[in-house]
């Protein structure tokens, strides 16, 4: 078995058997996942550190099985932090990715994708960021596009700021960084009260019924990731899908490219990935206090 070493800060990881082809329509390796891994690794790790994640490993290549993994397996090293949190029931120890070592480790297991948790684990119920799904009822972007500036333009009714990220599968997420002082329950609520609301002004367009059946060819608008233990792709997360497509942060201008698509970044266009860096100037996590009065004024 083929073997190679990656130093990472003080980190020494092995990566075995890079040369197994893990998107093999597209000829992209493990070594070539973890090369990429490695290179983002300063952008992606300060959107991980600290969140308890979970891994959507597939060791066999994404024309394998593949499965999702919430506890941390037993011959991870003493070096990877660990984040023991309720669950019904019991608990969980999930992977925390506090530094570049841990996410080419990763890697290296066959986690193509990281999920993260919309908390931090010191504080698992108070979640730092609200994120809006929107999932288009088929292939077509152009009412992705357009429900993202709907959005938009009520958030900043709201005077909330919101990042924009193409998610590498169908849709964009839309994230509004929060000050963590409003548990889920209440930023669940506030979601599912704004997605009404936009969809109330767009009802031609725009839904929020959870069943496929009943959406008749509308965008969902999908908060139901807005829960204690749900997760969201990380930015400038790898999907398992034909041609390595990434998650990638956008700024609000690119939506008017009618070229843009979900999957419009991928692992081997990643010089050009970093040479743009839209979440530079993130906005501070916000109280929701103001603008739930606010929504239910308008």
């Amino acid at each position: 078995m083929s073997k190679t070493k990656i130093q990472a800060g003080r980190r020494t990881v092995e990566i075995s058997r890079p040369e197994k082809l893990l998107f093999p329509a597209d000829g992209i390796s493990k070594g070539d996942l973890v090369d990429y891994y490695r290179a983002v690794a300063a952008r992606m790790v300060p959107h991980l550190r600290g969140r308890p994640l979970m891994l959507e490993r597939h060791p066999d290549g994404i024309e394998g099985p593949g499965f999702m993994q919430k506890e941390v397996p037993d011959h991870f090293p003493d070096w990877i932090d660990r984040a023991e949190l309720p669950k019904e029931a019991g608990t969980v120890t999930h992977v925390l990715c506090d530094d570049r070592a841990s996410l080419i480790y990763l890697a290296n297991q066959g986690c193509i994708t990281p999920h993260r948790w919309l908390s931090k684990a010191d504080r698992p119920d108070h979640p730092d960021r609200v994120v809006f799904d929107l999932d288009p009822a088929d292939e077509g972007f152009a009412p992705v596009r357009q429900a993202a500036h709907w959005l938009h333009e009520l958030l900043e009714e709201l005077s909330l700021p919101s990042l924009p990220m193409t998610t590498g599968s169908r849709g964009i997420h839309i994230i509004v960084p929060l000050d963590r002082k409003a548990p889920f329950e209440e930023v669940r609520g506030f979601a599912r009260d704004l997605a009404e609301k936009l969809s109330s002004r767009h009802p031609d367009q725009l839904t929020t019924a959870p069943r496929k059946e009943a959406r008749k060819g509308r965008l969902y608008l999908d908060v139901q990731r807005n829960g204690y233990a749900q997760t969201a792709v990380a930015p400038y997360a790898v999907r398992a899908r034909a041609g390595a497509p990434v998650a990638a942060p956008m700024e609000w201008g690119e939506l008017d490219d009618p070229a843009l698509g979900a999957r419009r970044w991928t692992l081997t266009m990643v010089e050009d990935l970093l040479k743009r860096d839209p979440w530079s100037n993130a906005p501070r996590g916000r109280s929701l206090a103001v603008a739930r009065r606010r929504l239910a004024e308008i």
